[in-house]
């Protein structure tokens, strides 16, 4: 359906109407918080006339749109909607029953607003988090000069970046790599190490010293290219695809370990056989089956003996 809520939300809309504080107002819409429209009055027992805040001030008015955009004739519905503000293009207003209730829960409780007021409220800044969070990201020494960067998430510090994921482009099978600054700044065209998760310190394997190419900024669909990011931000890089196949440590400094790959809450588990139709397709399955390796962290190809993909 793509709709959400938070308290927050609802005691913004409500907090001109009672004259109460919108915190003040949050601790009323949830738990053991009876109001009585009658007395105008708030209790923490159920008692007659008392119903409970988030019963009558949250999910009374959203049962309420629902019975109006699926069961009341189209006019009342569209009455209830203005009402709440809720602006809807000619084409909406000619939608009926499940989808007129989709499109309006959509605009008026919109997913992504709620999820974003979560996110910056309880997830905790770079600067706070990666003090506790370093001893777990980094495989290295806790206090060589990169540990320390990390943990005070230090641009003036070498750069330590992890590439969490590798997202299309628009070139066809070129992909930016997409990561997090974790300390130091990457700018267009440093040279840094580039290192794989096979990566040991000391040896050349899974290891290449190179320039990035270009530094981007990724907002949704849309990217902007950037002179340079520091730390405690994510970005994207152009032409890293070349040396990482899925996930990769970026840093400045010789010495570095390696950041601890990701780990996944879930394994694969369906195993499929892919053949070509066409004998001679088969070059164009493997570049397939190469991209999709690259762009979907969880998929694992192999070749088995009998010659199967």
């Amino acid at each position: 359906h793509g709709w959400a809520f938070t308290l927050k939300q609802f005691s913004e809309l409500y907090a001109d109407k009672f004259k109460i504080a919108e915190d003040k107002l949050m601790k009323r819409l949830w738990g053991d918080q009876f109001y009585n429209a009658k007395e105008k009055k708030w209790s923490k027992e159920q008692t007659k006339d008392y119903v409970r805040g988030f019963t009558q001030y949250i999910l009374d008015p959203i049962y309420r749109v629902f019975k109006f955009c699926m069961e009341k004739p189209k006019a009342d519905a569209l009455a209830l909607i203005e009402k709440l503000g809720i602006k809807l293009t000619v084409e909406d207003k000619e939608l009926e029953a499940k989808p007129l209730l989709k499109t309006v829960m959509r605009k008026w409780l919109p997913a992504g607003d709620a999820l974003l007021q979560m996110i910056t409220i309880h997830l905790p800044s770079p600067v706070t988090a990666q003090k506790y969070r370093m001893e777990l990201l980094y495989e290295g020494p806790h206090d060589d000069v990169v540990a320390l960067g990390i943990k005070n998430c230090d641009p003036t510090a070498p750069l330590m970046m992890y590439v969490s994921k590798m997202v299309p482009t628009t070139d066809k099978g070129r992909f930016y790599a997409f990561g997090r600054v974790f300390s130091g700044i990457i700018g267009t065209g440093m040279k840094a190490r580039i290192m794989g998760p096979n990566f040991i310190p000391g040896k050349k394997e899974d290891l290449y010293v190179k320039n990035i190419q270009r530094t981007i900024l990724m907002m949704g669909r849309y990217i902007e290219a950037i002179e340079d990011v520091p730390c405690g931000n994510v970005c994207g890089l152009v032409g890293a695809d070349q040396y990482i196949v899925k996930t990769g440590t970026i840093t400045t400094y010789e010495h570095a370990h390696n950041l601890k790959v990701m780990k996944f809450s879930v394994s694969p588990v369906v195993r499929v056989a892919v053949e070509c139709k066409n004998p001679g397709d088969l070059p164009k399955l493997v570049e397939g089956l190469k991209r999709l390796s690259k762009s979907d962290p969880l998929v694992q190809c192999s070749i088995e003996e009998s010659g199967e993909h």
